[in-house]
C-alpha cells in the first residue's frame, strides 16, 4: 500500500492527491495488482513465434535438399555418356562405367575364367561394370550337357572354393582369389544348362578397349 510522503497517510490505489492534506502523488499512483495475479506474460504470442521459426527452418532446409538434388541430378546428367562402337555399348556416368559387349570372345576374354567345353557364349547376356575402382565382368553360357557334369567340371578348376547345391540339378560355386571373387552358378533351363560366370575384382582381368 502507498503513503503521502508528506503526512504519511495511506493512498488509495490510482489517487493523484492525498486525500489528507491534498498534496500531488508524483506521476499518480498505480494501483496494486490483487495477491497471487501476474500479469499477462505474452506466453501464447512467444510460442507461435518459435512454432513459426521452427517451420521456416524445416521448410528452408527442404527448399535446400531439392535444390541440392536437382543440382547432383544435373551433374550427373551432364557427365553421362553413352557410346557405341559395333557390339559395344559404354554408358561413363561420374559414379562408374556400365559396358556391355556382344562380342562373345571378347567378353570371355576380359572374364579370364576356363570355359566349360564346348559351351556357347550368349552374346545378349556378357557385360562389364567398373564402379570406384571395382571391376564385375559376367558373362552367360550354354551348354548341352547337365548341370552335374558341368558343376564336376568346375568343381576341379575351383578345388578350394564354396560349393552349395539345392533340389533340380541347381549349383553355385563361390571362389576367393587374389584376383578377387568368382561366382559360378549352373542350373538347367528349356532343356539346356545355363552357365552364369561372374568376376568380382580390383584390377583389369584383360585389355580394355574403350569405345569411341
Amino acid at each position: 500500500m502507498a503513503f503521502c510522503n508528506t503526512c504519511g497517510t495511506n493512498l488509495d490505489a490510482g489517487a493523484k492527491f492525498c486525500a489528507s492534506c491534498g498534496t500531488p502523488v508524483p506521476g499518480g499512483q498505480a494501483a496494486t495488482p490483487p495477491s497471487g495475479t501476474l500479469p499477462p506474460s505474452g506466453g501464447s504470442s512467444s510460442g507461435m513465434r518459435i512454432i513459426l521459426i521452427v517451420v521456416a527452418v524445416i521448410v528452408g532446409f527442404a527448399i535446400m535438399a531439392l535444390a541440392a538434388a536437382g543440382f547432383i541430378a544435373w551433374k550427373v546428367a551432364r557427365g553421362t555418356r553413352i557410346r557405341q562402337h559395333g557390339d559395344k555399348v559404354r554408358v561413363e556416368s561420374p559414379f562408374g562405367n556400365v559396358e556391355a559387349n556382344n562380342n562373345p570372345e571378347e567378353a570371355t576374354r576380359r572374364l579370364g575364367v576356363e570355359v566349360y567345353p564346348g559351351a556357347k557364349a550368349l552374346s545378349s547376356r556378357a557385360g562389364t561394370v567398373n564402379v570406384g575402382g571395382m571391376k564385375t565382368v559376367a558373362v552367360e553360357f550354354e551348354s548341352d550337357d547337365p548341370p552335374q557334369k558341368v558343376a564336376w567340371f568346375y568343381r576341379d578348376r575351383f578345388p578350394h572354393a564354396t560349393i552349395s547345391e539345392s533340389q533340380a540339378d541347381h549349383y553355385a560355386i563361390v571362389s576367393t582369389t587374389n584376383r578377387g571373387l568368382t561366382t559360378v552358378s549352373i542350373e538347367p533351363q528349356a532343356g539346356k544348362t545355363r552357365i552364369h560366370i561372374a568376376v568380382v575384382s580390383n584390377k583389369d582381368t584383360g585389355d580394355e578397349e574403350s569405345a569411341n
